[in-house]
């Protein structure tokens, strides 16, 4: 990178050069409908605000997509990325000599390696043979028929556009022109990335390159400043690329996704947002860049670096204080904006900071959660954000265990709602379901997997008076006899689950709201799919096992199970009104730093 060419450059200085477009590019393939949306592109933007000269002076400029080249013989450019603009800016280009220019102004010249003829393909351009040659050809006929009619159909509606179209083309329209100089990088291996793997120039790359170009420097000092630079940025990167670090600041529904996350600095540093075009925050870097150029020209590169460095360092505290850690992470995941939560760190003393960030959770959860009812559509965000702070906070409380909430796991893992209580009268339907109810019923009485199981219990109809019946072996064989069938009824599978919870005495002290906070923990999208019909001490026995093996469970989720809340453990099989009233005070008293007064127990 450190000896690649960036800068952005102007039509104008495309002129006059000669450009080579290798054998391994499929050709020229924009149809009328590329064509036209650039032509559109470019008048759009020279009527806009944006297209006129603003406070400072400066012209403004639209930027196409880089230009990726590398330099092939003397005075020849080996077109990496980018002959489709180059060669329909070229087709533009030649469009004014041939209508408007008596004398014909300067163009610059393509020529594809696998056509023999090329650079001179627009001398017979406008001929119907022409089109029929071959098929890089076509294209490049039609994209000329296209512009013609174009500005054919806006000079008849009386549009004055043409007169000065060429002059914006000229000078406001720029490229982003990226010279490959470095001997060492295959131009066959940048084409496949940026053509074949559909992989562009990220931002964090460009604003890399234009960082540590040699010019940047003195003369003696150039290389050990790109050391450094290009050493403390690896470092950003390596501490981004932390999953744990990256999703405590990362939102997730932000819908831009990042390949170099030390791109998302840049973008909350400049401010991007979603309607944004593609390259938004390396423009901005530019300006940046030319806002600080002193008389000879040189742009005050240790500055701009200050700067990044000092931003992410802010970050990078907050990560390190276990306590910022949790309220931030917290606000971040609720939405919060980085931007806004940096901005308000200053002129603040970190005690007053810590005030502010519980002000501002406050604000999240300033609702009445016994009222909260799961289902509601604007009470369901309500509730993730209740049982999330529940779970934070209690890790935070307890500062001595030194454990951290796992941000990147509730993120990446989509952790969802989930009824302690099942529901399943409400949500058993169809076969599938059905058989998933019994074979998790089958596994937990018998210990073992369905698939290992050749039961030859007693027979179904054996009275239970019988001196050698067994229940548990009676209920197997018919939990077992219908999961191997192909079809079970409605109304055998009701009489099956009656049985199954009068045996386990299920429903015997039902709680007052299933759908009440007092019912809901959070879980994990995929154990959540897994067991969200089965029966209380499914449920608990499937935890137990999740976290024997390691597999990570919302503590306050496990809490839940284990009866961690419940004052009295007579009964560890079912969840009861009882369980479901010291659960809700154990939520109420945890976060009674962050409830409205009146919700406080």
């Amino acid at each position: 990178m450190s000896n690649n060419l960036l800068k952005i450059s102007p039509v104008q200085d495309l002129l006059s050069k000669k450009y080579f477009i290798p054998a391994y590019q499929r050709g020229y393939r924009w149809g009328p409908m590329e064509v036209e949306a650039l032509l559109k592109d470019i008048v759009e933007f020279k009527d806009s605000p944006k297209g006129q000269s603003n406070e400072e002076g400066k012209e403004p400029f639209y930027c196409l997509q880089p230009v990726v080249v590398k330099k092939s013989g003397k005075d020849v450019w080996e077109v990496i990325d980018g002959q489709q603009r180059l060669t329909t800016i070229l087709l533009i280009l030649f469009y004014f000599n041939q209508t408007e220019f008596k004398k014909p102004k300067p163009l610059y010249s393509l020529k594809y390696e696998t056509r023999e003829d090329s650079e001179n393909f627009l001398a017979k351009i406008e001929e119907e043979d022409f089109a029929r040659d071959n098929v890089d050809y076509f294209h490049i006929h039609s994209a000329y028929k296209k512009i013609d009619d174009w500005f054919t159909k806006i000079e008849k509606s009386n549009q004055a556009i043409k007169g000065d179209f060429y002059s914006s083309l000229i000078n406001q329209v720029k490229v982003i022109w990226y010279a490959i100089e470095d001997d060492n990088q295959s131009v066959i291996d940048i084409f496949t990335r940026l053509n074949i793997g559909k992989i562009p120039l990220t931002n964090a790359e460009l604003i890399k390159a234009m960082f540590l170009r040699k010019d940047n420097f003195d003369q003696a000092r150039a290389s050990l400043k790109q050391i450094q630079i290009a050493a403390e940025w690896d470092s950003i990167e390596q501490t981004l690329q932390q999953d744990e670090f990256w999703y405590f600041v990362y939102d997730t529904s932000n819908p831009l996704k990042y390949e170099n996350r030390i791109e998302y600095i840049f973008d909350l540093m400049y401010h991007r947002k979603r309607e944004h075009e593609y390259y938004y925050t390396f423009l901005e870097f530019v300006k940046e860049v030319e806002k600080t150029k002193d008389k000879n020209g040189k742009a005050l590169i240790d500055t701009l670096w200050l700067e990044i460095k000092e931003y992410f360092l802010i970050l990078e505290e907050w990560y390190s204080n276990r306590e910022w850690y949790h309220l931030i992470g917290y606000l971040v995941a609720c939405g919060k904006s980085v931007n806004d939560l940096k901005k308000e760190t200053k002129n603040k003393t970190k005690s007053e900071f810590k005030v502010h960030l519980y002000d501002l959770i406050k604000q999240q959860v300033n609702f009445i959660i016994d009222d909260l009812e799961y289902g509601r559509s604007k009470d369901n965000e309500k509730i993730r954000k209740v049982l999330l702070l529940f779970n934070i906070q209690t890790l935070v409380v307890n500062s001595g265990a030194d454990m951290r909430f796992p941000f990147h796991r509730y993120k990446k893992e989509n952790w969802d709602i989930e009824h302690i209580y099942s529901q399943t009268d409400q949500e058993l339907k169809g076969v599938n379901q059905k058989k998933a109810w019994i074979k998790d019923m089958l596994e937990y009485i018998t210990g073992k997997s369905v698939n290992d199981l050749s039961f030859e219990g007693a027979s179904t109809n054996e009275s239970e008076h019988h001196s050698s019946y067994d229940p548990v072996e009676s209920l197997t064989k018919k939990l077992l006899d219908n999961y191997r069938e192909e079809g079970i009824t409605n109304e055998i599978f009701d009489l099956l689950k009656k049985e199954v919870e009068a045996h386990y005495k299920v429903n015997t002290d039902e709680i007052e709201s299933k759908d009440g906070i007092s019912n809901l923990a959070l879980l994990d999208d995929f154990t959540n799919r897994s067991y969200k019909n089965a029966l209380f001490f499914i449920k608990r026995k499937k935890i137990v096992e999740n976290d024997q093996v390691g597999k990570f469970v919302p503590i306050c989720t496990k809490n839940v199970f284990l009866k961690y809340y419940s004052k009295q453990l007579d009964e560890v099989m079912h969840w009861k009104s009882s369980d479901a009233e010291h659960y809700l005070n154990a939520i109420h008293n945890t976060l009674s730093e962050f409830l409205p007064k009146e919700d406080k127990r």
